[in-house]
């Protein structure tokens, strides 16, 4: 007998035949958990309902919590407490028709030994397919195989039969067609720019200035060291308490300056005088000063790029980052001066802002606005949530959202065309200003940067932002965000099943140019950039890298 006192061995939990175990990850933000919950019961009955129909028994490994009113796993410790409680082998179902915290579930799914199926709804007024897709990369970034499907409403055979075929064969295959590897680009000026200045990249290297990790549980957007300094990428690792430090610094009438300047550009404000539910003067004060702190701390530590996170911590303290963050994307903004005066920060120049922290957005928006740069066209770049879509026109046409705001050079009419709404308090207490509006038609180049096999992959395609009638915009804004800026976008060659099955994050990148053909050469430049960074570069749909 040991002297010392062990542990009890963990119960045997046996898996009974024909029954999937079922859980929910939700969101660190109580107020968005209860708002969303009624939307994730109507998910949960169409998944029940469909394994019903195919024999199979649903069992929820976690309870509604009385004192809450919902049931998601809601923080990192509930998850472990849950999955302890789920036998390791049984087939599991992650169901999600809201935004959640991938590190909630994790810790369970790295070590859950039975087949996993990710679910969500596809609609667009919560953001499951957001949170599905995040998921999704935190699972591939891992190394954890998974299937994935979704579904309007669970009536459609494409939904029932791939339930039938996760049941009986433990997966779910997807049409991934639309994908090839990079071939040998054929010499161009594009090609030589491009591996030009990934040589530059690789030899000067470059630093991103990163406020806290980890924003909104995104696992998949953190980058390791490793992985960035072998493309030149350097991390500064920066506080968000030095940004708010830095802003209580900022004088009033610097502030107002920023204001006076986005009025006289054009821009407008929905104001009004209720802190708690509307947006209000002293609301975009503080918004400027996290502006200005930004290209400060930026200017003090010699940055290429820098990523607030915002959505943790200082969105119990200060209005929300996405009006500084759209403003430093785009080239024409404010002008801000060093603290001395001597100086205008970036004069005529965008400093790329990777929202939310995403580090797979800051490579990208790195890599785009040197390029772009180059190249002569506008480097004004931003990430967009793949929020939803419908067909419209015969055509299927995806609603690209981002949680703010853009770079006013992407609207309909620029500033003029950009209005100052106030976020929703269920997610930001503390209020501020979105950049909201329509973005223009035109052609964009889109793409990813992710971790797959242990190896920073992106995903390159093309596309277009359209015009659909005020009416439909209206009623998208309105299934969605209203008071958040829309992207109406249909991509090359690429369906909606495709693209979802495929897609490693939460997040894509966007950029304009000025036509098709330019376009088309300014992927190729960007291909040669990643593939002699070391990248491995993949093509989606519609891409013809052969004739620049």
């Amino acid at each position: 007998m040991n002297r010392y006192a062990l542990p009890p061995r963990p119960d045997t939990l046996d898996a009974p035949p024909r029954t999937a175990w079922l859980v929910a990850s939700g969101d660190l933000r109580e107020s968005a958990n209860v708002a969303g919950w009624p939307t994730q019961v109507e998910l949960e009955r169409v998944v029940t309902e469909a394994l019903d129909a195919v024999g199979w028994e649903v069992v929820r490994a976690h309870d509604v919590d009385p004192t809450t009113g919902h049931g998601f796993v809601s923080s990192q410790r509930m998850g472990l407490d849950v999955f302890r409680t789920i036998p390791p082998d049984a087939p599991l179902v992650v169901a999600e028709a809201v935004w959640q915290y991938s590190h909630h579930v994790l810790a369970g799914l790295r070590t859950h030994r039975g087949p996993v199926l990710t679910v969500a709804n596809f609609a667009g007024d919560w953001p499951g397919l957001v949170g599905l897709l995040g998921l999704n990369a935190g699972m591939t970034k891992m190394g954890r195989p998974y299937s994935t499907i979704w579904t309007v409403d669970g009536t459609d055979d494409w939904f029932r039969d791939g339930i039938r075929a996760w049941v009986e064969r433990g997966v779910i295959e997807h049409d991934t067609s639309h994908v090839r590897p990079l071939p040998a680009l054929p010499p161009s000026d594009e090609r030589e720019l491009g591996q030009a200045l990934a040589e530059q990249l690789l030899g000067e290297k470059a630093i991103i200035g990163v406020f806290d990790e980890g924003c909104m549980g995104m696992y998949n957007a953190i980058f390791d060291d490793e992985l960035l300094n072998g493309i030149g990428i350097y991390k500064e690792r920066l506080s968000q308490s030095a940004l708010w430090a830095e802003m209580q610094t900022v004088e009033d009438d610097e502030a107002d300056a920023v204001q006076a300047w986005l009025e006289a550009a054009g821009m407008t404000f929905r104001l009004g005088v209720d802190e708690a539910t509307e947006l209000t003067p002293d609301q975009l004060r503080w918004q400027h000063k996290m502006y200005i702190a930004a290209l400060r701390i930026a200017d003090d530590f010699g940055l290429d790029a820098v990523g607030i996170q915002y959505q943790q911590g200082l969105k119990d303290l200060s209005p929300a980052s996405d009006l500084a963050e759209g403003l430093l994307n785009n080239v024409r903004r404010p002008p801000v001066t060093s603290r001395d005066g001597s100086r205008v920060l970036w004069e005529d120049r965008a400093l790329p802002h990777f929202n939310e922290a995403d580090e797979g957005v800051a490579v990208d928006a790195l890599v785009t606005n040197r390029l772009w740069t180059a190249l002569g066209l506008d480097p004004a770049t931003t990430l967009h949530d793949v929020r939803w879509g419908e067909a419209h026109g015969g055509r299927f046409v995806w609603v690209f959202e981002i949680s703010g705001s853009v770079p006013a050079s992407h609207l309909v009419d620029g500033y003029a065309g950009a209005e100052g709404w106030r976020q929703d308090p269920v997610f930001f207490p503390a209020g501020g200003s979105t950049i909201n509006g329509v973005s223009r038609p035109g052609e964009i180049v889109w793409s990813r940067v992710y971790i797959a096999d242990g190896a920073l992959q992106v995903d390159l395609g093309r596309g277009s932002a359209v015009e659909l009638p005020a009416a439909e915009t209206a009623r998208r804004k309105q299934a969605t965000n209203p008071e958040w800026p829309i992207m109406h976008a249909v991509l090359h060659g690429v369906s909606r099943d495709q693209f979802m099955a495929r897609h490693k994050a939460n997040h894509l990148n966007v950029v304009y140019a000025p036509d098709a053909a330019t376009a088309d050469r300014a992927l190729v430049a960007k291909a040669a950039f990643f593939d002699a960074l070391g990248v491995t570069v993949h093509l989606c749909g519609d891409v013809d890298v052969a004739a620049p």
